[in-house]
């Protein structure tokens, strides 16, 4: 009984999935506070990345080498979810008016991303 079990394991397809972990270095503009860049944070999460999948904490270092950064952590459930999101991302911003373009407008007054950097979370 074993072995047959043993074989019908073998028919199982075993996928091992990871979510995907996008980190942005961030330097905050002298004229933005953490508590705005985390209302965009919020904003972002509610206004566009709930719907898109893509979802984003922001970590605040308090032991580091660097003290001035701040890093972006968006989450998404899988490295094809990432794409989809990107993708929309960047169709959104060419859209006046959207969403994306308002959030981007206030990103760019408030900071200036330094670094971007795609994990496998497993």
């Amino acid at each position: 009984m074993w072995k047959i079990l043993s074989v019908l394991l073998l028919f199982i397809p075993l996928v091992a999935v990871a979510g995907h972990g996008d980190v942005i270095e961030v330097q905050l503009s002298e004229e933005c506070s953490l508590s705005d860049y985390l209302q965009i944070k919020d904003d972002f999460n509610a206004q566009w990345g709930k719907k898109n999948g893509y979802m984003a904490e922001v970590f605040v270092p308090i032991q580091s080498d660097n003290l001035v950064s701040l890093y972006w952590v968006g989450r998404t459930a899988n490295a094809a979810a990432y794409g989809k999101a990107w993708d929309q991302w960047r169709n959104d911003l060419n859209k006046s008016g959207s969403v994306a373009a308002k959030l981007w407008t206030r990103f760019q007054a408030c900071s200036k991303n330094l670094s971007r950097t795609g994990y496998d979370v497993l």
